[in-house]
């Protein structure tokens, strides 16, 4: 009872007056005051959100339990503790009781649909994820904000990748989910990085490792898609794939003989880092979340660039790649859901995504906070973002393309392996 009266108590404070973004008034001058109705309507909702947090704090009673998931690094564990302790701070006289679990970002979606109601309150989510998210209840829709308009302070594409059927569920958060090319430039040229064929030359005549993680549908994606290749997502989340064409064909030959390089390996993440530091891996396919583990690693030699070329049938390919959004979501089952949105907006404004862009690297949604950011990793993201799509893919995808990066990496390339393949990434969804 008590969540949904704290939650009642916003929604009727804000629908009874205009609020932060909704506003759209004409701009008439009065005679009396010279003042603009656009400048009354500004002062209007800044009174009114106000109002909302103050009818809040009054109405809250008792501890305010609130439950964070975010990932598991020790990078983003430490900002976001940081942040949470400031939010308190901004209201001392509520009594706060937030605890933040470790959750992995790319599993967030299936711990949360394990146990809806039983799911953290609060939590970081991929953009793909979403779609699933609402149609299991397991989000809030975002229906007003009280401290700022993401309409106005975070990019267009990001805001509206957080919505659903026009309805905003996400609070945009960070806008550097995607992969490009880290490499030591005090070993590879710019001309070494600009093709597969040339880096993993360099990387055998160097006794070198380089390589990216081919059984693994996310990193997959880019080699068919940069060959001309098409996956889609249909209504009822299953899949059009189109890999067991002759251009499918040709570019699961051109990979495996990239990967049929000694220099080449396919490491997941965890044995990435493990290899990182011996001074092996020259070079390698990673994103934002791994700046600061590469930075330590390549020193003075830190770079990075968009990613290779590949050659398919004697032509030069762009090899493509997935990009996206992250967001803090509300949970449709808030134990204080007014406290859980107030977090959700504070962990997402422009003083958090710049202290998140410090202790991670990750880039920001945020505008303001975006013009602070500067980073090899960024510039490579952007280089990268020409040749990127948001990743839009049923579940069936992800198992068979792992098989068939698996089958690529053994060298089993054949029709009947991207027959198979194809034929999973497609199955109806049951």
């Amino acid at each position: 009872m008590k969540k949904k009266l704290l939650s009642a108590l916003l929604v009727s404070a804000m629908a009874t007056s205009a609020f932060v973004g909704c506003g759209g008034a004409a701009e008439e001058t009065t005679a009396e005051t010279g003042s603009t109705t656009e400048e009354s309507t500004e002062a209007t909702e800044e009174a009114s959100s106000e109002d909302a947090i103050a009818n809040l704090i009054a109405a809250t009673e008792g501890t305010v339990n609130i439950e964070l998931w975010c990932s598991e690094t020790e990078e983003y564990q430490t900002v976001m503790k940081e942040r949470c302790d400031a939010f308190e701070a901004e209201y001392p006289d509520v009594d706060f009781n937030i605890t933040i679990g470790a959750v992995s970002e790319a599993d967030m979606k299936d711990r949360v649909l394990e146990d809806v109601e039983a799911a953290a309150d609060v939590y970081v989510f991929p953009d793909d994820q979403l779609e699933a998210l609402v149609k299991a209840g397991a989000l809030n829709e975002v229906a007003a904000q009280y401290t700022y308009d993401m309409n106005e302070t975070d990019t267009p594409a990001t805001v509206e990748a957080g919505q659903y059927e026009g309805k905003q569920y996400g609070y945009p958060f960070t806008a550097s989910n995607g992969y490009f090319l880290y490499y030591d430039s005090t070993q590879l040229s710019e001309e070494d990085v600009a093709s597969w064929e040339a880096l993993t030359a360099k990387a055998e005549e160097l006794g070198k490792e380089v390589g990216c993680e081919v059984a693994n549908g996310w990193y997959l994606y880019g080699f068919f898609q940069g060959a001309g290749c098409t996956l889609t997502e249909n209504e009822d989340q299953s899949n059009n794939c189109d890999w067991n064409s002759e251009t499918g064909l040709a570019a699961a030959e051109s990979l495996q003989s990239i990967a049929s390089s000694s220099a080449f390996k396919s490491y997941g993440n965890d044995d990435l880092l493990a290899n990182l530091n011996d001074g092996k891996v020259i070079a390698y396919v990673s994103g934002t979340w791994n700046v600061n583990a590469f930075s330590e690693a390549y020193g003075d030699g830190y770079a990075a660039t968009k990613l290779p070329t590949f050659q398919v049938n004697g032509e030069d390919k762009q090899m493509a790649s997935y990009s996206g959004y992250k967001f803090v979501g509300v949970n449709a089952y808030a134990e204080n859901t007014g406290w859980s949105m107030l977090l959700a907006e504070y962990l997402t404004n422009a003083e958090t995504q710049e202290a998140v862009y410090a202790a991670t690297g990750e880039g920001p949604s945020n505008t303001e906070a975006l013009a602070q950011a500067s980073s090899v990793a960024l510039d490579a993201l952007a280089a990268q973002s020409e040749f990127a799509e948001l990743q839009r893919v049923g579940g069936n995808y992800w198992t068979p393309a792992e098989s068939l990066g698996k089958n690529i990496l053994d060298g089993k390339v054949s029709q009947q392996v991207l027959d198979d393949a194809v034929a999973g990434i497609t199955q109806p969804v049951e």
